[in-house]
């Protein structure tokens, strides 16, 4: 009896300790509170290091954005600065251009008057043989401004054999008349410009054709054939110079009596 009574002294103090162990809330254990203590630290330097991460991007896109507008301007300036290159190389080229064929005219004058200064040109030869038929017409023509008759006329004659079918042709024809006509070669002139009028008819230069073989007669003192072909300019042409200056030349003759 005594024996029992002890043990169950002994087992009072057990029994409390563990009816308080179990009576302990989780929130008063302490080591989950030192664990949700080091939880919230743990989320409050992930928020940190998050928001500086954060941060960190926006500089550097801020820094990106900054480099893209830098990159733009320059290459905005490129461009401007090769495009006024480009327009001032078109118009180096341009000038060059003009220039060089001036030049060229020049030249082929020049070429023209040297290889005709004697008054002749080898059988067959244009006055530029590596030209075209506009080359070797406004060679021919600018012997014909300076008053170099004869050599224009070789030229203008070796133009038509060369180049017979040209749109040049009918100029050519009235041009090699005219050479003769002010070196007064008359029947040359008249014949030449009696062709202007058969081989071309449809020329703007059949007037002025025209009129002149009214003056090649009245040099040659045929007179009814002059009037006959003056009186046709001012019946064909009535609205050009030609026909003003048929009247004139009618005018004169009646004032001549002849």
């Amino acid at each position: 009896m005594a024996m029992q009574t002890k043990m169950l002294l002994l087992s009072v103090p057990v029994l409390t300790a563990l009816g308080g162990c179990e009576l302990l809330q989780p929130a008063d254990d302490p080591v989950l509170v030192k664990l949700e203590e080091l939880d919230r630290r743990m989320q409050a330097i992930e928020r940190v290091m998050q928001n500086q991460s954060l941060a960190n991007l926006t500089q550097q896109v801020g820094a990106m954005e900054r480099q893209n507008d830098e990159m733009a301007g320059r290459l905005e300036t490129l461009e401007h600065g090769s495009e006024t290159t480009a327009d001032r190389q078109r118009q180096l080229y341009a000038d060059l251009d003009a220039r060089i064929q001036a030049l060229e005219t020049a030249l082929r004058s020049r070429n023209a008057v040297s290889v005709m200064e004697g008054g002749n040109l080898p059988p067959g030869q244009l006055p530029l043989p590596g030209g075209s038929d506009r080359d070797n017409y406004q060679a021919a023509f600018e012997l014909l401004k300076q008053q170099r008759y004869e050599p224009a006329a070789m030229a203008f004659k070796q133009f038509l054999v060369a180049y017979p079918d040209s749109e040049l042709a009918d100029n050519a024809q009235y041009w090699l008349a005219e050479s003769f006509y002010v070196t007064q070669r008359f029947d040359e002139a008249l014949a030449a410009f009696e062709t202007v009028i058969n081989d071309f008819p449809q020329s703007r230069k059949v007037p002025d054709a025209l009129l002149k073989i009214g003056y090649c007669n009245y040099e040659l003192k045929r007179w009814n054939a002059a009037r006959d072909s003056l009186h046709r300019v001012q019946a064909d042409y009535p609205e050009t110079t030609a026909a003003r200056l048929a009247g004139q030349r009618l005018k004169r003759m009646g004032e001549e009596g002849v």
